[in-house]
């Protein structure tokens, strides 16, 4: 049977270009010796296997051997003189088509793909902390394999021909930015303290601390981005890393934000609901609201104060508006007396 590179690279026969550029980068960078120091041998005979399944099957030609002789058919002189593909390829006596298989050194097509021999050297090792910590960032964030989504800076394609002159940015880093209520209401500044590995004009990494200044702009909502270009580990042959900051909205113990409106619920009795009454409301920057109850509150009954919600980021000076739920509390009972009024104010009515 011989060697099934489709299934040593975890993709299917119909696999694309793409799809075996993204299986190799994966795999490689999990396999590859240098990664490996407890397990180097077994690696090493693991990342031969990968970087000669991606050779064969990247390449038009070796593929069709293989797909149509397996592996034995690719390493042996094959396919026979009658082969049919590979009419361009005679050999010097303009005889039948002959192919003959020349593997590759697996370092060459690491080298070739991501435009450096190891990913791993300068980095004090991926277990002792590919570090971007401090109380900003800590090293679970990379994950094991922080290459693993390594893409071209500058020229668009993810193989090269030759990785020269090439430099490739490292995968953004995103954490959550958590922040309350009132600070996307009235805009705030948050500052994260950062550490960093630098390299200095020696060429020698060493670790630096940054503040940054986060600037949360009134109205923003959850998901918006603040993204610090290249503040990620520097290394060489590769462009540092993005961070991202992403807004995440704390929960507050008052109001619920429902796009640009805010939302409040108040308890009031039935009387009230009925009768009407004065809901007092404290703003998210501290102002009291007085509102009138006029009308009817039935359970599904909302009050709106239209201008008392979020700012609109892109409409300054403009806001959504306050909703006002409400919780009505019925009595637990009735005397006979109070049925009987009940049912006379109401049918009266």
């Amino acid at each position: 049977m011989g060697v099934d590179y489709y299934k040593i690279l975890q993709v299917d026969r119909s696999a694309k270009d793409d799809d075996l550029k993204k299986a190799y980068r994966r795999l490689a960078m999990k396999w590859h010796p240098d990664k490996n120091p407890n397990n180097k041998k077994d690696a090493e005979a693991k990342f031969k296997t990968i970087s000669e399944a991606y050779d064969v099957l990247s390449d038009p030609q070796k593929r069709a051997v293989y797909d149509q002789y397996g592996e034995e058919g690719l390493k042996g002189q094959m396919p026979p003189p009658d082969a049919s593909g590979f009419s361009g390829m005679r050999d010097g006596s303009g005889g039948g088509a002959s192919f003959r298989f020349n593997p590759r050194n697996a370092d060459d097509i690491f080298s070739e793909f991501f435009g450096f021999t190891s990913p791993f050297e300068g980095m004090g090792g991926m277990g002792g902390g590919s570090r971007l910590g401090g109380s900003a960032f800590s090293r679970s964030m990379f994950g094991d394999d922080i290459f693993t989504s390594l893409r071209n800076a500058s020229s668009g394609g993810e193989g090269g021909s030759g990785g020269h002159g090439m430099s490739r940015k490292a995968v953004a880093i995103e954490r959550k930015l958590p922040c309350g209520l009132e600070d996307l209401y009235k805009g705030t500044t948050k500052k994260m303290k950062i550490s960093r590995d630098v390299i200095d004009s020696s060429g020698r990494p060493s670790s630096m601390e940054e503040i940054l200044a986060i600037e949360i702009k009134p109205g923003w909502k959850k998901g918006t981005k603040i993204t610090f270009p290249e503040k990620g580990n520097e290394q060489r042959g590769i462009i540092p890393s993005d961070l991202v900051f992403i807004i995440d909205e704390k929960p507050h113990s008052v109001f619920k934000r429902d796009g640009n409106d805010l939302v409040v619920t108040q308890k009031t009795s039935l009387v009230e609901a009925l009768t009407g009454h004065t809901a007092q409301v404290t703003t998210l920057d501290g102002r009291n609201l007085t509102i009138p109850i006029n009308s009817i509150v039935s359970p599904t009954y909302e009050e709106v104060v239209k201008g008392e919600g979020m700012p609109i980021p892109k409409e300054p000076g403009r806001k959504g508006n306050l909703r006002i739920k409400f919780n009505i509390k019925f009595p637990s009972r009735l005397t006979p007396e109070q049925k009987t009024g009940i049912k006379r104010l109401l049918t009266s009515s």
